[in-house]
Formats: C-alpha cells, sequence, structure tokens
C-alpha cells in the first residue's frame, strides 16, 4: 500500500474516501463536508480540496442542496494521457492486479513489425495477460515489444508494474499514439474478462515510444465496456477557421 504519511492531508483524506467510495455502491450518499472535517480533524477547505479531485475524476457527483454521492458510471481515464493501469485502480481505491499471464519471445508477426518498425526477422516478446482489480476482470491485454527486452521474462507481471519493468531495463515509455475502436466478445475473451458473449468491448490499439522516439511498445487492450472508459477534451471547430464543416 502507498505511505501517504508525509502527503499533504488533502491527499491523505482523498485516497481514504477512494478506499470508501471502491466498497461503496452506486448512488450511495457520502458524508457531508462538516462531517468530514469533524471525522479527518481538517478544515473544510482541505476537505473541498479532496472532494473536488473526486469529482473531477467521476467518481463522486454532487446534487445541489443534498449532498455528494458515489458516481453511477465507472471511472474514465483521459484518452490522451495514459496511466499504467496499477497506478490507475490504485487512484481509484482498488487492489489491481494480473491473471493468466503468458510471456514468450517469438517471431514478430507483420502488423507487430511495421508498428515497432523491426525488420522482417524480427523478434519480440510478447505478453498476454488478464487485468483485473479487486478481483473483477476488467481488460485483455496483447502487448509485444522488440526482442531485445526478453528481459521482461523474469519480470513478475502478475503483481508488479509492467512500466516500471521498462524503465529499469532503461526503456521510459514517453509518449505515443491510441486507436479505440468497439467490438463484441468472442468466446476467449467472454471466458476471460466474464461477461456473456457479445457483451460489447472496448477496445484500445496502442504505440508508445521511448525517450529517444523509438518505439517500444504495441499493445491492444479489449475492456469490458461496463466496466470502464474514456473521457475525450476536445476544442469545438469556429466557424470561418478554415477546416472543412463537419
Amino acid at each position: 500500500m502507498t505511505d501517504l504519511s508525509h502527503a499533504p492531508r488533502y491527499v491523505q483524506i482523498e485516497h481514504a474516501l477512494r478506499r470508501r467510495i471502491a466498497r461503496a455502491s452506486a448512488g450511495d450518499a457520502l458524508p457531508s463536508e462538516s462531517e468530514l472535517c469533524r471525522e479527518f480533524g481538517a478544515s473544510r477547505m482541505t476537505v473541498r480540496a479532496a472532494m473536488a479531485r473526486l469529482v473531477d475524476e467521476g467518481l463522486v457527483h454532487r446534487q445541489a442542496g443534498r449532498g455528494s454521492f458515489v458516481a453511477e458510471a465507472p471511472p474514465a481515464r483521459r484518452a490522451d494521457l495514459l496511466v499504467g493501469f496499477g497506478a490507475e485502480m490504485r487512484r481509484q481505491g482498488r487492489v489491481p492486479g494480473s491473471r493468466e499471464v503468458a510471456v514468450r519471445l517469438r517471431r514478430a508477426a507483420e502488423e507487430e513489425a511495421h508498428r515497432l518498425r523491426l525488420g522482417r526477422e524480427a523478434s519480440v516478446v510478447s505478453v498476454r495477460r488478464v487485468r483485473v482489480a479487486d478481483g473483477v476482470p476488467i481488460a485483455w491485454e496483447h502487448a509485444v515489444f522488440p526482442g531485445a527486452l526478453s528481459g521482461l521474462a523474469e519480470t513478475d507481471l502478475v503483481h508488479g508494474s509492467l512500466h516500471e519493468a521498462l524503465v529499469k531495463l532503461g526503456f521510459v515509455p514517453t509518449a505515443g499514439r491510441s486507436w479505440i475502436t468497439a467490438a463484441v466478445a468472442d468466446e476467449e475473451r467472454a471466458r476471460v474478462l466474464e461477461v456473456p458473449p457479445g457483451s460489447a468491448l472496448l477496445v484500445e490499439e496502442r504505440v508508445i515510444d521511448d525517450q529517444d522516439g523509438t518505439p517500444l511498445e504495441f499493445t491492444r487492450s479489449a475492456y469490458a465496456a461496463d466496466r470502464y472508459r474514456l473521457s475525450v477534451g476536445f476544442h469545438v471547430d469556429r466557424p470561418g477557421s478554415g477546416r472543412a464543416p463537419a
């Protein structure tokens, strides 16, 4: 568990509330600001700062005159910001992990070699696993890396962080691109995600570059659509801006 003993008070309160929310049901009422002030021995400003972060992330919604409640929808990840799955789940007050982890070194498929800018006979490290939070399957994930990263096979990918392992090997995930599509669960995806066959999936493909701008990772993740979502910020195209109208 993360040591928050030296963190600002509002961060400590925020994480305590995340753990509470993770155990609650959608629609459950949360204590009022005055109740939280008494519970944590904190000022109203500190409590408001903690609650504001939870509201911004979609974990909590407020109703004027009624109070704050656990949000109905699953928390959303910003589509323009990739946070490691483990860190993302811990930030929500949940316990992350992996199942059915399979790591092997093999020849790159044509698409994998193209995405990672490898030669035709290149090898890749293939990592398949099911990502879970509080024991509930969230995503089926297949990631491939250049064969030079064979050291990943020695990493604990059930409990450990893949991106932290990459950093230890000298490769820092820095920037990337992703493509979002929809799909339905086939028999295998339905089994590992514990959903009925034909259930809706949110599919994200991404390529991540290292600190030198070299492709480091090509990943395809299939999320159970009712357990995960992405949020997208955008600017509205103004008439006369020179862009083609929608």
